[in-house]
């Protein structure tokens, strides 16, 4: 390894196709998180036959849940009250 490197000949990320593309993209940020090894591969799955990366395929699943959630989540506390009332009315 050197102690320096010289870029002065190297090209702007704008120049390098897939660069320019995340560059374009924006509004991403890079995270690091533990997944269960099951839930993982279930995802890297999907996303092959979907013809996607496995992190677009989990951001996909995050931003569904995100615009479902106040319905999905209320619909859930509505059933399980329900449930709960209809329990304690039959003891």
């Amino acid at each position: 390894m050197r102690n320096e490197y010289d870029f002065s000949q190297s090209k702007p990320a704008s120049e390098i196709p897939h660069l320019a593309k995340l560059q374009a993209q924006g509004g991403k940020t890079r995270i690091t998180m533990y997944v269960d090894d099951d839930v993982l591969a279930a995802f890297r799955t999907q996303a092959e036959e979907q013809g996607i990366g496995y992190q677009t395929a989990i951001n996909q699943v995050l931003r569904d849940y995100l615009h479902q959630g106040e319905s999905a989540l209320e619909s859930l506390l509505r059933k399980v009250i329900r449930e709960e009332m209809q329990t304690r009315s039959g003891v």
